[in-house]
């Protein structure tokens, strides 16, 4: 400030000097006329004279009045200023650096009613301004705030105290203003009819959803025939006054298939409920055996609505993909589930399994070669359905490779027999970096037992080739294999294998399996299903008896599976550690030292835990290759496939896993518990 005064008063000075100045130019031009005319010289010197006195007297005559009218309009300028200030309609105020209100403006202090709470903290009136968050840069912190009932824009802007050296404007607080370095102003703008408007413009955006019934024909053929049209009636009651309580405008699209529309303002009531219509149509029961179970997919803040149809259509293709009687919601690249608790369903037709196998089959047949490859830390399962699609192209005369890295010990037995058979090439197996040198345009990459592009034993592989095609039986996450040529992805299926094994009864080509390629397959099959135990359907026992016919001996793989003395007693000292949480989870920790494959030896573990009387699910945990692998187990009273993708994993309702990674055991036993208690207390579980 005294910068920009000194240079007011220098310019002054200078303005006031100028009649002075000017007399050197009139000096210099009598003396020009001397040169010319002496007499007329003398008489230009006597104006020059004059003219000098007369302006040497104004300056010093007027001077004091011109600087008491600057001194009394610079008064007046600070009177306004203040004024100004003080009557500004936008709140204004002025903090010290600890969040202490030094000076407010009127709408300011109307605003919080109480200067005192202010002059200790501002916090007292706004808790969500705090010291921390005050401004320590040139940079303004914005943040949106509620108070009495109004929505508030708060800026905060640091200056720099020499900016308030004319402290006719703050409030006399010497304590205060000694002890400040710097000051923040503090500017609030009332944003509450734009919070109101935008409210109201969100929800009427309009989200656009998809219904369809999982088993419409198998629930019809599981009742009697008169009461058919009954059941189709109390479930089309059920949906069409569901959608009645939302206001949604609701339409059939084919006898199982809906589409419906509603406002934005009711998703927030369908998520608290958690999607009540999946537990309403599963309750419906008028005497048929199989229950009911619908899915839905949702489009939710798509920029267009066709784009929400579009983010519809994914959500229900996920939920489809996840086994159905679930809600998958899209919110642009995020992804919500609910429901998903109730088993999948076997479809009894075979159908797609056929239109599935042709279908692989002209891709094949299309291509000079084909590479398969399953998941990384590979089991049986992965590799007894590679095997099956190895022999696809065989029978049709095309070179194939399977892509395999780490041979684990379950693996191991079963893989031995390959190598030591002249009947194969020696490049049959190859390792990632082999396997991107084969790869090009006019390969067919078949992806087995894996629909996770991070997931599989070598992802460069996605990129290098156009034509990929996937055999799962895992459900879907919102991670996928992007433009796959044929996706053939069924969460009812027991194993890859057991696919995989119906997909060979319709190549046709007089394909034939050998006997040690049905005996991977069959392998993959026991140990999916735990000796059939687990997720078996009619078209598992059926897959078995296509293998058995091939030829695969279940004695032969029995041996072949046996365990090591020192690897049985590391498992039972597993399970002697166990320990049980909320009365029925089982934790436990699986060491991995000595081991050729502790995933393996975990997934043994959990699967035994389930033995133990009113245990609903049990959590092995090993810390392998600087991860925490977790192997999770039910058997019907909890989906862990929900569990483990809530830490990133994935899998089945009864057969999950994830893989953490920069965490202790002990740091991912806590996650594991952290999701239950918070899932029990949410009802969930």
């Amino acid at each position: 400030m005294k910068t920009n005064k000194n240079r007011l008063y220098g310019a002054l000075r200078t303005y006031l000097r100028w009649p002075l100045i000017l007399t050197i130019l009139l000096v210099v031009m009598n003396i020009c006329i001397y040169m010319i005319d002496k007499k007329a010289s003398a008489v230009m010197s006597c104006f020059v004279v004059l003219y000098f006195i007369i302006a040497l007297l104004l300056y010093f005559l007027k001077r004091p009045s011109i600087v008491g009218d600057m001194v009394q309009f610079a008064t007046n300028y600070g009177e306004i200023q203040r004024k100004l200030l003080k009557d500004m309609v936008i709140p204004y105020g002025v903090l010290d650096e600890k969040g202490r209100m030094v000076w407010a403006n009127d709408e300011f202090c109307d605003i919080i009613g109480s200067e005192k709470k202010a002059r200790r903290s501002i916090a007292n009136i706004f808790p969500e301004i705090t010291e921390d968050i005050l401004p320590d840069s040139e940079l303004d912190v914005e943040l949106h705030i509620n108070y009495a009932e109004k929505n508030y824009k708060v800026v905060l802007r640091k200056v720099m105290t020499p900016d308030f050296e004319d402290e006719s404007y703050w409030l006399q607080d010497e304590e205060v203003m000694g002890n400040c370095s710097y000051l923040v102003a503090m500017y609030l703008y009332d944003e509450t009819e734009i919070v109101a408007l935008q409210k109201e413009n969100s929800d009427q955006k309009l989200i656009i959803g998809l219904l369809y019934i999982d088993n419409y024909e198998e629930a019809l053929e599981s009742i009697d025939e008169v009461r058919r049209s009954l059941l189709t009636a109390l479930v089309d009651r059920k949906i069409n006054k569901y959608m009645q309580g939302i206001d949604a405008v609701i339409k059939k699209l084919e006898k199982d298939k809906y589409i419906f529309v509603f406002q934005n303002k009711y998703f927030p009531q369908l998520q608290t409920n958690r999607f009540s219509i999946l537990e309403e149509v599963r309750a419906v029961n008028i005497g048929n055996e199989m229950s009911v179970t619908i899915s839905m997919g949702l489009g939710v803040n798509a920029e267009s609505y066709s784009r929400g149809y579009e983010f519809a259509r994914a959500a229900m293709d996920l939920a489809l993909g996840r086994g159905g009687d679930q809600v998958v919601v899209k919110d642009g690249e995020k992804l919500y589930y609910y429901g998903g608790k109730s088993f999948t369903v076997e479809k009894n037709t075979r159908v797609k399994a056929r239109v599935k196998a042709h279908a692989l089959k002209e891709f094949i047949e299309a291509k000079d070669k084909v590479v398969i490859m399953g998941h990384s830390i590979g089991d049986v399962d992965s590799f007894g359905a590679a095997i099956g699609v190895y022999r696809i192209a065989k029978t049709l005369n095309k070179k194939a490779h399977i892509v395999i890295n780490d041979v684990t010990i379950s693996v191991r037995p079963v893989m031995a027999r390959f190598k030591n058979s002249p009947d194969y090439e020696e490049d049959m197996f190859l390792n990632s970096s082999q396997a991107i040198g084969v790869v090009d345009n006019n390969t067919l990459l078949v992806v087995v037992d894996v629909n996770r592009p991070s997931y599989t034993e070598c992802p460069e592989l996605l990129n290098l080739t156009k034509t990929i095609v996937i055999l799962d039986h895992h459900r879907q996450t919102g991670e996928s294999v992007e433009n796959a040529v044929l996706s053939y992805i069924e969460p009812y299926a027991s194993s890859s294998c057991e696919m995989v094994a119906e997909i060979l009864q319709y190549i046709g080509e007089g394909l034939k399996l050998r006997q040690v390629e049905a005996d991977a397959m069959y392998s993959g099959i026991m140990i999916d299903t735990n000796n059939f135990l687990n997720k078996v359907g009619v078209r598992t026992f059926e897959a078995a008896a296509y293998l058995r016919r091939n030829g695969a001996d279940v004695t032969r793989i029995r041996k072949a599976f046996r365990t090591d003395m020192p690897e049985y007693m590391m498992r039972a000292q597993a399970i002697t550690s166990t320990e049980i949480y909320l009365d029925h989870y089982a934790f436990a920790e699986c060491g991995s030292e000595g081991v050729d494959s502790p995933t393996v030896l975990a997934a043994q573990v959990a699967n035994e835990l389930l033995s133990i009387n009113n245990i609903r699910a049990s959590f092995v945990f090993t810390y392998f290759n600087e991860k925490v692998f977790i192997s999770a187990r039910s058997i019907d009273e909890l989906n862990v496939q929900i569990v483990m993708e809530k830490l990133g994993g994935g899998g089945h309702m009864s057969v999950a896993g994830a893989q953490l990674k920069d965490c202790t055991v002990e740091e991912a036993i806590q996650k594991v518990k952290d999701v239950l208690t918070k899932m029990t207390q949410e009802g969930d579980i």
